[in-house]
């Protein structure tokens, strides 16, 4: 694809040298960041999260060479995020996640330094406001990302469904059919959150998100989890790879404050 340059998690195409192609990986408010709980700023003005994904719309899985995603039909506010630091609502345009080869590394974000194994991201776009997705992630208030740290623990049930059909999208470039799985089952109960200003954390890491990490982790167990490592950063008649550690390390926070909707 013209314009786009290749890049993944290896050693030498991998965050640290995202910059050569993408020089805005440099910028001011990039992610993801270690959010130091001391030092975030309770805001007693931040609404509830409102998350109303009640009419399920997901479309299908696919293997895009750098993460596992499901993507949703956005057509219109079936499924949005509200509430928050938001004015508008956000439509939910696809869910994916970051891992570890190891339970001890995985998520993007990390709190007081610590990472978890796991990170979900749910992708959102101010649709109120921009015309297409595209646009959206152009513009400074144009998506809503919500983070979720995933922990080892008891299964998760409703999680089965998905670490199921991960093997139909074993491959880079593999995509399957994968209707009404509603990612509400994927939230902690409790939607406590931090919220600051970032951006995508892949290439082209454009700085338009609004982030909102949740507080509570969920928990999956360990078999669970290893279905995510029996993917492949890499296509059926390539050499092997397989996707671990395809996460960006945390980035300077350049004087933003990261603010909590709770009372620590």
């Amino acid at each position: 694809m013209t314009g786009h340059h290749s890049w993944g998690y290896g050693q030498d195409d991998g965050p640290s040298e995202w910059h050569r192609s993408y020089p805005i990986a440099r910028g001011n408010r990039q992610s993801p960041i270690d959010i130091v709980s001391a030092k975030a700023v309770y805001d007693p003005n931040l609404m509830p999260l409102t998350v109303s994904y009640e009419s399920c719309t997901s479309l299908n899985i696919s293997n895009n060479g750098h993460s596992v995603m499901v993507e949703f039909e956005d057509t219109d506010d079936k499924t949005v995020i509200s509430g928050g630091p938001f004015e508008n609502p956000f439509r939910l345009k696809q869910f994916h996640f970051h891992w570890g080869a190891k339970h001890s590394q995985g998520s993007e974000h990390t709190i007081d330094g610590k990472p978890f194994p796991c990170e979900l991201h749910l992708v959102h776009w101010n649709a109120r406001k921009y015309a297409t997705f595209g646009e959206a992630a152009a513009a400074p208030d144009g998506l809503a990302v919500v983070g979720v740290f995933l922990e080892i623990g008891k299964e998760h049930t409703n999680m089965n469904r998905l670490t199921d059909a991960l093997y139909m999208v074993k491959f880079k470039g593999t995509k399957a059919q994968f209707r009404s799985f509603n990612p509400k089952c994927l939230l902690p109960l409790r939607l406590d959150y931090w919220t600051y200003l970032g951006s995508l954390t892949t290439p082209p890491l454009n700085e338009s998100v609004t982030w909102i990490v949740l507080k509570e982790p969920i928990s999956i167990s360990e078999k669970q989890l290893e279905k995510f490592r029996t993917l492949l950063f890499t296509s059926e008649e390539d050499q092997r790879i397989q996707m671990v550690n395809n996460f960006r390390p945390p980035q300077p926070l350049k004087g933003r404050v990261v603010r909590a909707s709770f009372n620590a």
